[in-house]
């Protein structure tokens, strides 16, 4: 069989026919490679280049190669964070003409970390229990979207900062299935897979005397069930209001709009006596904020760093005199959110050295100047300023947290 590349998009094939395909991927030479820190994989798994892009190239067999390629594909249609699939390379053979396995190539995931990586220095409980968090919320809108993972764990998962918490991304999808919903025993198979599997991810770390000695690895284990369960009781739960509390609804609303979650699409039914309603959200999208912020300034960030920059965004909006909401003369959100993008955000991103960013995207270095300009003025008693605040981090933070930072290859 001669190789194939498929690939969802046609520059792609010209630029991964420079790979050495002939080669097993764990032969591959060091010239092909990019140093990036890598999880544990039961398959090889190796970073390279193409073109200006850094891929993650893994190896495993034809079939299995082409249905993860597919879900991931999927995945990325219905909006889950998943890894970008880019192509599926069959038909390879060695020098000899021996047939050699399969490859599936996605997108490396700029500023994203293996949670072992994250452990090269004691991690501390709290950061843990945000990791916690991260990944219970990215069961949920798997489970949201009929997604069966099949192997939820940490050594399976991505983890980006996200305003001083971490967004998970799915990176291995070769035990998921979608349906178009899921019973309670298939997201229960899920949800105890992830607990055994995250409580002996931690053993393993604890033996290797990398974990907290306050840690509890089966605790842990056991908490990501706690969590997904509230989460999901949150977001799916039917409610029951006196008649005529209308607000009842809209307060139901925002707060899972405060979560990060817009509802699409709800069911209110009157009871037959007429005295209360039930409200269910019977479709709920994830990422609230994310899309609030991109469409008002085309910025593309997690939901924490979109809910983060919302904040400064509309508390700068009110010191502008043409801001004037209802007034059809002001100028409308749209025009100083991309006014705020062009005077204030980007000037201040750009001020930081991009030697010393490490892995944070620009979303997450203005919420990160925007929390040293908060402790700062909190000292100070006022209100400091976001250039007295830059100045201070590129001299005195930056510096130290950029050696710990690990770098980014995009």
């Amino acid at each position: 069989m001669a190789l194939q590349i498929s690939a969802t998009n046609p520059e792609h094939p010209a630029l991964l026919l420079e790979l050495p395909w002939h080669l097993p991927l764990e032969d591959w030479p060091e010239e092909y490679l990019v140093p990036l820190p890598r999880g544990i994989s039961r398959h090889v798994v190796r970073y390279s280049r193409a073109g200006d892009e850094v891929i993650a190239v893994k190896e495993l067999a034809e079939r299995p190669a082409l249905r993860e390629y597919e879900l991931l594909r999927d995945l990325d249609r219905i909006g889950i964070p998943a890894v970008d699939p880019l192509a599926v390379v069959t038909g390879r053979t060695d020098a000899s003409g021996a047939p050699l396995e399969s490859v599936l190539v996605t997108r490396h995931l700029g500023g994203s970390m293996p949670y072992r990586s994250m452990f090269e220095t004691t991690m501390r409980p709290a950061t843990m229990h945000r990791l916690m968090d991260a990944l219970a919320v990215l069961l949920v809108r798997l489970h949201l979207a009929g997604f069966a993972w099949g192997d939820c764990s940490l050594s399976n998962t991505l983890f980006r900062r996200d305003a001083g918490a971490y967004a998970a991304y799915l990176v291995d999808a070769e035990t998921g299935d979608l349906h178009p919903q899921l019973s309670v025993g298939q997201r229960d198979y899920d949800l105890d897979l992830a607990r055994v599997n995250i409580s002996g991810e931690l053993l393993d770390l604890e033996a290797s005397g990398a974990l907290h000695p306050s840690v509890d690895p089966i605790e842990f284990g056991t908490e990501i069930c706690a969590r997904y369960r509230g989460l999901w009781d949150e977001l799916t739960r039917a409610s029951v209001y006196p008649a005529g509390k209308y607000h009842y609804i809209e307060r139901r609303i925002r707060r899972l709009n405060d979560l990060g979650f817009d509802v699409a699409e709800m069911q209110i039914e009157h009871a037959s006596n007429g005295d209360t309603v039930s409200f269910v959200p019977k479709v709920v999208d994830a990422g609230h904020h994310q899309r609030q912020l991109l469409r008002l300034t085309g910025l593309d960030t997690e939901e924490n760093q979109a809910r983060r920059l919302l904040n400064d965004l509309e508390s700068w909006m009110a010191t502008q005199d043409d801001y004037a909401p209802g007034d059809p003369l002001g100028a409308r959100p749209e025009v100083l959110a991309h006014r705020w993008v062009r005077e204030v955000f980007r000037p201040t991103v750009r001020a930081v050295p991009l030697e010393l960013r490490g892995a944070m995207d620009p979303a997450e270095i203005y919420h990160q100047l925007l929390e040293h300009r908060w402790y700062m003025s909190e000292r100070a008693q006022h209100d400091i300023g976001i250039e007295t605040a830059v100045e201070d981090y590129i001299k005195n933070i930056l510096p130290k947290a950029s050696k710990t930072l690990q770098p980014t290859a995009e």
